[in-house]
């Protein structure tokens, strides 16, 4: 079968076609995500992208784990002993942060899709990640049992967070819906008097000050000499 792609374009491989079904969600959403789409974007045949990934749950599945494959990549690229695991932990959360703000639709899936083993935990979700987590805590004085605890502590704060963050980003960008009579806001004063204080955006702020909270509970459960 002639595949028709566009010899312009980068060589056929599971990457290239996982890069591009990334970029068609984060313009497009996860919902219009076809093989004949991707193909179409491709350049080739959607049955040509079966060679690569063998089903839509593997394409799901390849994304998620690209995204957290990079970041892993330019995170222990830029981690340096010197920095403290305090900076560490930083930075991973805002590179963690910017891939749900950079691909909101993809984010959940983070979530969601099963990982390599029960006890690995979304979203730092690969064995990978979780060796590399431990080994930097446990190379800064952490013990076996504050490690793991942090390792939990930490990923619940991320997802938690930022999920909340992306619904909540979801709902200022989608079009507001009717009301009906029965939810007019005349019937909650509270409500109808405080909408926009609670419509104000802090995200970044409760992202920061969450974060700090969380570095401050970690170094107290260190042993103190």
């Amino acid at each position: 079968m002639d595949e028709h792609h566009d010899e312009s374009r980068a060589p056929l491989s599971r990457r290239f076609i996982l890069e591009v079904a990334i970029d068609l969600v984060d313009q497009e959403g996860l919902r219009k995500l076809t093989m004949r789409r991707l193909g179409s974007a491709c350049g080739v045949e959607a049955m040509a992208l079966y060679r690569y990934v063998h089903s839509r749950e593997d394409l799901l599945s390849g994304m998620v784990a690209l995204l957290v494959d990079d970041l892993h990549a330019d995170q222990l690229a830029a981690r340096r002993q010197e920095d403290g695991w305090q900076d560490f932990l930083v930075r991973l959360a805002h590179g963690v942060r910017q891939i749900a703000l950079d691909h909101p639709e993809l984010f959940p899936l983070v979530a969601t899709r099963a990982p390599e083993a029960p006890w690995v935990r979304p979203p730092l979700r690969s064995l990978r990640w979780m060796e590399t987590f431990l080994d930097t805590l446990l190379s800064y004085g952490f013990g076996d049992d504050a490690a793991v605890s942090a390792y939990r502590t930490y990923t619940t704060f991320l997802l938690g967070q930022l999920l909340l963050e992306v619904a909540a980003r979801g709902t200022v960008v989608a079009a507001e819906p009717e009301r009906s009579g029965g939810d007019q806001l005349s019937e909650f004063p509270n409500l109808s008097r405080l909408e926009s204080k609670l419509a104000e955006d802090h995200s970044a702020l409760e992202f920061e000050e969450s974060l700090e909270a969380l570095l401050d509970r970690l170094e107290h459960s260190l042993p103190t000499d």
